[in-house]
């Protein structure tokens, strides 16, 4: 898994990133958000924006 473009949107209160998930040779991309403090730790902010893509992907379900 690979998180790419983190940023922190102020009007929203938000971090936005794209998170790429490796299955099957391909690689998907899914543009989460994860409404939080701009001080959040660097380590929940990871987690959370990765449990956000794992919910979109089908991978969780297998």
């Amino acid at each position: 898994m690979r998180i790419n473009d983190l940023r922190y949107n102020a009007r929203s209160g938000a971090f936005e990133a794209s998170v790429d998930i490796r299955r099957d040779g391909r690689t998907f991309r899914y543009p989460c958000e994860l409404q939080a403090p701009q001080t959040m730790d660097p380590a929940s902010v990871t987690a959370g924006l990765a449990a956000r893509a794992l919910h979109m992907s089908d991978t969780a379900h297998r």
